[in-house]
């Protein structure tokens, strides 16, 4: 099976329908999502693209994103927020999520170590 196969097409109508901006910061969330994880699979969830980190993986084994007027909400799980809390400053974050600014460069390098820290947890 390919990483295609595992691709969404609901994800891709839901980036499809948000602001040009927004859908840059989604697909570049999406990428490094996909480059971040050894198994990645595409879903909705709660109307807003979801990525099982494992497969079958269920709600806490996800890491989800959603586009908004001026951010993109990134899902990673509460434990991720708490473990990369001081790089998230700067950043509006709450117990499960954060929000990177549609005006600023999405942080790649922080992207990547948060999904590979929730990967290594879910794959011990």
């Amino acid at each position: 099976m390919s990483s295609n196969d595992l691709k969404s097409t609901e994800v891709d109508d839901y980036i499809s329908t948000q602001s040009s901006d927004a859908q840059k910061a989604l697909k570049e969330l999406r990428t490094m999502i996909w480059e971040s994880s050894p198994y990645v699979c595409e879903l909705m969830n709660y109307n807003i693209p979801a990525f099982a980190l494992v497969e079958g993986g269920k709600r806490e084994q996800q890491i989800m994103i959603a586009g908004y007027q001026k951010h993109v909400g990134f899902y990673p799980h509460p434990d991720v927020i708490e473990k990369f809390k001081e790089q998230l400053v700067g950043f509006k974050y709450a117990k499960g999520s954060v929000q990177f600014p549609l005006s600023k460069p999405i942080p790649k390098e922080l992207v990547v170590g948060m999904v590979k820290f929730r990967v290594a947890q879910l794959t011990q």
